[in-house]
């Protein structure tokens, strides 16, 4: 297909790639010529302010040819049951899909002065999806379905490849254990806490975990390699190795037992690093923990996942990047399940203050464990409800599901007491 645009900007290459590479996965050229537009046989499409003379025309709202950052206004309306916004007239589409998808998947309103949470984090409640309703559906990959389909009616001799939906587990590890190795002070000091509660339970428990009589309840992951083995699961597993804080209380990074789980999980599969919270405003200890995990699995790590989802936008992808990560997996929400950048499909970071794409590739999750439990206070069977409806809604454009599950998921220990049959519950609905 050739399309038509009076000025092809960054922003334009960007958003034309994802849609018509990524998502429709058509052939297509971009170009200013006019003269060579107006000639050319095959399938064509002009996006412009302008039609020309009768042909295909995709009426531009102008967000892809500004450079800058300002508050755009946004009015919502519906097409095919579908919310848009962005709206222009006489035109094919009765909004611009482009500019749309584009403000969408940038993040553009996270560059915007915003409200933050108590982890400094982006409100999934200051969020236009959130606010208009359509935080749980991907709405980009939706907009595209209706959008291939016109095409389809249009231009006959356009094929299109059928996309499949697809499905990746990323677990964290925060914790691997959780009294294990843990160091002597902290230790200690969970042995004096138990004394001073009256908890003769606790004191026994612990006891008899140090002394290797019985297992730490955190320590699930020969669990979770059998399950994932049995039903053929993709991997990620992302590593927090970070000095002790606050936000940060993982296993210690000198502790010999911890070191030989990571390099056997290494075994089974693709290992990420999770940096702390701390490293957030530290470049040093973000690559110092990164150094850390290379050490232990003796190979490059180019996959990240932010602690606490601590994503701060453009900031934590330009550090990522000059340590040569290109795989992030932190986009989505704590406090909410679906699409915070309204789509179920990995795609380029483009940095808008930069005004260029990246090789930063982001993997858009979903569903979370703790955002069940913690966040929407849900009883495992309605939390299995809640995840079928966001399977169904991937499942319905072929998209890629990814779900972040954390390894005391599976202990049956304390809060997480009944959910440990959640994840296989969920990889049975996945493969229906």
């Amino acid at each position: 297909m050739l399309i038509y645009i009076p000025k092809i900007t960054n922003r334009i290459k960007y958003i034309f790639h994802l849609i018509f590479n990524n998502l429709l996965k058509i052939d297509y050229n971009l170009t200013e010529d006019l003269v060579f537009f107006k000639d050319y046989k095959g399938p064509k499409l002009n996006y412009s302010k302008k039609q020309l003379d009768g042909e295909y025309f995709i009426k531009a709202y102008g967000l892809l040819t500004e450079k800058g950052i300002s508050n755009q206004e946004i009015i919502f309306d519906y097409w095919n049951k579908l919310p848009i916004f962005f709206n222009v007239k006489d035109s094919v589409l009765p909004f611009d899909i482009f500019s749309a998808s584009f403000y969408l998947v940038s993040r553009y309103e996270e560059y915007l002065p915003h409200i933050k949470d108590k982890y400094d984090r982006f409100d999934a409640k200051e969020s236009i999806a959130y606010k208009n309703n359509f935080l749980h559906r991907p709405l980009i990959n939706l907009w595209v379905v209706e959008f291939k389909n016109i095409l389809k009616m249009k231009f006959s001799s356009l094929e299109f490849p059928q996309n499949k939906f697809s499905y990746k587990s990323t677990i964290d590890v925060d914790n691997a254990y959780y009294f294990l190795e843990k160091g002597f002070v902290r230790t200690v000091a969970s042995f004096v806490r138990s004394a001073f509660n009256l908890d003769k339970y606790a004191i026994e428990e612990q006891k008899n975990i140090l002394l290797g009589k019985s297992a730490d309840p955190y320590d699930t992951f020969e669990e979770q390699l059998r399950i994932n083995q049995k039903y053929n699961v993709d991997v990620v597993y992302f590593v927090l190795l970070a000095d002790y804080g606050i936000n940060d209380k993982n296993c210690s990074v000198n502790s010999r037992k911890f070191q030989l789980l990571i390099k056997h999980l290494a075994d089974h599969a693709e290992i990420g690093i999770h940096p702390s919270y701390a490293s957030n405003e530290s470049f040093n200890i973000l690559e110092i923990e990164k150094n850390r995990l290379e050490n232990i699995i003796k190979k490059e790590v180019k996959l990240s996942r932010q602690h606490f989802l601590k994503l701060d936008i453009p900031k934590t992808y330009r550090n990522l990047l000059e340590l040569s990560i290109t795989d992030d997996y932190t986009m989505g929400y704590a406090s909410h399940l679906g699409f915070r950048a309204s789509i179920c499909t990995p795609f380029y970071f483009y940095d808008l203050e930069l005004e260029s794409s990246t090789i930063m590739k982001v993997h858009p999750f979903s569903v979370m464990d703790a955002t069940l439990k913690y966040y929407l206070n849900l009883q495992p069977e309605e939390a299995l409800e809640n995840i079928h409806k966001i399977v169904d809604e991937i499942k319905n454009v072929n998209g890629h599901f990814i779900s972040l599950w954390h390894n005391e998921t599976w202990s049956n220990y304390k809060d997480w007491s009944g959910w440990s049959y959640l994840y296989e519950q969920m990889l049975k609905y996945i493969n229906k």
